[in-house]
């Protein structure tokens, strides 16, 4: 079970030298650096104490768990999880199938008998401790080694570290880098094996609005879902099995039945994926100029095909539903930061401030090596671009998922040559059970004609350019793509499988066409490899100096000081608030049931369940109807956010549905609790604003908005709409 956060946490806060924020809703923070912002939580309407929040064995965040890709947290004593309806969309797919479509038509468990598992492969994390092990991962480091040297070494480091921590298998570890590789922390997360699925809206209220919708505001989703945890009966994570039980966290979020209001103070807790705030400008240049354009055009290009084979097959729509839903939100948050680079000119002022931080720089002789460190790294990363531009199109030419899968198991092969300890990331005997639930999900979310189709684009797009890898213009000369699906065994999964456990010969005198390329190939994909490697440990050696002098200079300017996001559990708060879109238009905080009729039209993916167009025209609105949700003009963020006017009067007469907030999000607080100033779950973190996409490089206070379910809208739903009463009477809501 979890046992307390390691006293290094209080050395965490200290080496990463928090200055005050210069704007208060700017940061991703990590728990135990809430002490140090005590008087701005206050000041927020937050009443929960700092060292609280700081404390991962108490509530709130105790009750805080991550996916893997998303946030979730536990609602209920008896492990009941809820997360949105796109996180656990993975979960309902697999259940899925013609003749029970809970995409289409929802799901709901009436009892625990009745819910399913959401698939092998899905866990639960609980964060339980956090640990400084920077001298451990740079031990043996050298400045005489090359890169490929460098990163080994402190790779073989970071995998000692891990074996010891899952000592206990009941434990998943991570050694993550903070601030470019200045610090290194351990992380250790309890990890729960049996999650079920236990409720979700269809899709046409999970999603509703769609692609059309998304990044965009106002909003009408009802993206939510409920999973539950379930563990041995002695209390012990186990994989899937009927005598299980549900798990008893240590506890659970109270749910505000009440909500928020315009003004409010409100607390996100969850697992951000990647910010780059604190990159160069020469990397911000490459994504915008390159990295992002022929990303977005690339997922386009994939949805098309989709969509087409979709509609002409059924099973290839529901096995592709949840590759096509990432695929758009991928891409349209490409197109985003691209629109928001050159509407915000967001490479002018990264530069004006890499200029005044060079001058700094400069500006003391003390400073000279730091500066030079500055330059070795733009050389490095100029070189690592070059290795990127012909590294996408030699990777994705591989991209079906069955020559993936036999490139993956080859080189498993050759790994397992090895001892455990010295294997590559990923093949080591901790990575197992992760890589057979991969092989298993492959059965629902593949198809030969589209797996062909998409695989087909890549290597045009290959061959059309001029960066060419002789052994993979020799395998694609002799490719036979109708042989190549025909005589594999590689799309069953048990075939799959057994291969896990082969030696290199019994690949290398196989007749299986994928595991021929794949073998084919090897040599090559290893050179490939070693460069990104190389470049990598080159990086470690210059970008940790960089970033001690470039942390120094914000300390001198008294601004913010987070790390960037790196998937590890962080805290923001901010206010619940609209923004000023475009001039003469604002947008309200808060959505109405009624905004789903008006948006309505039958067809997908305006296309709300009957039962709710029902509810909302007879204003069956329970006891979630809020008359008015009126803003505070005294509250203390005016003067720092703009205060707007718009809502202050008149009636809302509705059941909330969405709702704005200035809080600091990015990719991975999907699912993220949204909580009022005492703690109590008040939404769900889904989205956010089109304006608000290129945050990931730049946070602008007055656009930058997150969008939350408003979990009135949930109870809502419960209550007048699915009759999910064994569910409620498992949440302990208050006003």
């Amino acid at each position: 079970m979890p046992t307390k956060v390691s006293s290094s946490v209080s050395a965490l806060a200290l080496s990463l030298a928090v200055a005050l924020p210069a704007v208060a809703n700017e940061g991703q923070w990590l728990p135990m650096q809430m002490p140090q912002l005590s008087d701005e939580l206050q000041q927020a309407g937050i009443r929960l104490p700092a060292e609280q929040l700081a404390d991962l064995n108490q509530y709130p965040m105790n009750a805080v768990v991550g996916l893997g890709y998303c946030t979730a947290s536990f609602v209920s004593p008896k492990g009941l999880v809820v997360t949105n309806h796109h996180c656990a969309y993975r979960g309902i797919q697999f259940n899925s199938n013609e003749e029970h479509n809970y995409l289409d038509d929802g799901f709901l468990a009436t009892s625990l008998d009745k819910e399913p598992s959401a698939g092998p492969q899905e866990r639960l994390y609980v964060t339980d401790k956090i640990e400084d092990v920077t001298e451990q991962v740079y031990a043996g480091v050298t400045d005489d080694m090359d890169g490929y040297q460098r990163y080994h070494t402190i790779q073989g480091n970071r995998k000692a570290l891990l074996k010891q921590c899952e000592s206990n298998d009941n434990y998943r570890c991570h050694v993550r880098s903070f601030h470019g590789g200045k610090k290194y922390y351990l992380l250790r997360q309890l990890m729960i094996r049996d999650v079920r699925l236990v409720y979700a809206p269809p899709q046409s209220v999970g999603s509703y609005g769609g692609d059309i919708d998304n990044f965009e505001y106002p909003r009408h989703s009802g993206d939510f879902t409920f999973l539950r945890a379930y563990v041995a009966p002695d209390g012990s994570p186990a994989a899937y099995s009927e005598n299980n039980v549900p798990y008893q966290p240590k506890s659970f979020l109270k749910v505000n039945a009440s909500g928020v209001k315009q003004g409010d103070g409100v607390l996100v807790a969850g697992y951000p994926g990647r910010t780059s705030r604190h990159k160069l400008l020469s990397e911000l240049e490459f994504a915008s100029n390159w990295q992002y354009p022929i990303g977005a055009s690339r997922y386009q290009q994939r949805i098309d095909l989709i969509d087409q084979y979709g509609l002409e097959d059924g099973v290839i729509k529901i096995a592709y539903a949840g590759t096509k839903a990432s695929l758009a939100n991928r891409m349209k948050k490409m197109n985003g930061l691209l629109d928001g680079f050159r509407k915000t000119d967001i490479p002018a002022i990264k530069g004006g401030n890499e200029q005044a931080f060079k001058a700094w720089l400069n500006a003391d002789p003390a400073r000279a090596d730091a500066l030079a460190k500055v330059d070795q790294l733009e050389q490095k990363l100029a070189e690592q671009r070059e290795y990127k531009q012909r590294a996408f199109y030699f990777e994705n030419a591989q991209s079906s998922a069955l020559l993936n899968t036999a490139n993956r198991l080859y080189k498993l092969a050759n790994e397992r040559q090895k001892p455990d300890a010295e294997r590559e990331e990923g093949y080591q005997e901790r990575d197992m059970k992760m890589l057979e639930g991969r092989l298993n999900r492959l059965t629902r979310s593949f198809h030969t004609r589209m797996d062909r189709g998409l695989w087909q684009m890549d290597i045009d797009a290959y061959l059309a350019q001029s960066h060419r890898t002789p052994a993979l213009d020799t395998v694609l000369a002799s490719l036979d793509l109708d042989k190549a699906y025909a005589n594999t065994g590689l799309n069953d999964s048990g075939q799959r499988l057994k291969w896990m456990t082969q030696p290199v010969s019994a690949f290398q005198t196989s007749d299986d066409p994928f595991i021929r390329m794949a073998v084919a190939l090897y040599d090559a994909n290893e050179a490939n490899r070693k460069q990104r490697q190389t470049l990598a440990g080159d990086i470690t050696a210059v970008r940790p100096a960089m970033m001690s002098a470039l942390l120094a200079w914000y300390d001198s300017r008294n601004q913010p000081v987070y790390p960037d996001a790196n998937g590890t559990l962080r805290i923001g708060y901010g206010v619940v608030d609209g923004y000023q879109a475009a001039d003469a238009l604002y947008k309200q905080p808060f959505t109405r049931l009624e905004g789903i009729v008006e948006k309505h039209t039958g067809v997908e993916p305006f296309n709300a369940p009957q039962k709710i167009l029902d509810a909302i025209k007879a204003k069956r609105y329970g006891s979630y109807s809020v008359d008015s949700i009126k803003a505070n003009t005294q509250s203390w963020y005016c003067g720092i956010l703009p205060c707007a006017e718009a809502n202050n009067e008149g009636h809302f007469g509705s059941v909330p549905v969405n709702f704005l907030s200035s809080v600091d999000t990015t990719g991975g607080n999907s699912g993220s609790p949204i909580l009022n100033g005492d703690g109590d779950l008040v939404g769900l973190n889904f989205d956010s604003t089109y304006e608000s996409i290129t945050k990931d490089w730049y946070f602008n206070p007055s656009i930058t908005r997150a969008v939350h379910v408003d979990f009135r809208y949930v109870l809502w739903m419960m209550e007048n709409v699915d009759s999910a009463d064994n569910l409620l009477t498992e949440l302990t809501l208050v006003k």
